[in-house]
């Protein structure tokens, strides 16, 4: 006799990640953004760009 569907033994595995935790939409880089390390690189440059002539 087969078995019913709510008969139906389902094994579950911890480690399964059926959906992320995080999408790529929902990262500044998803959204054309750079991403942290380059904006700090860039918000360095800047500031070394705009340093006024008398701090030299």
């Amino acid at each position: 006799m087969p078995l019913r569907e709510d008969d139906r033994e389902v094994e579950w595995s911890e480690e399964l990640d059926i959906l992320p935790d995080r999408s790529a939409d929902d990262s500044d880089s998803g959204w054309g953004e750079p991403r942290p390390a380059a904006r700090r690189r860039a918000r360095d440059q800047q500031l070394l760009d705009e340093r006024p002539p008398h701090w030299e």
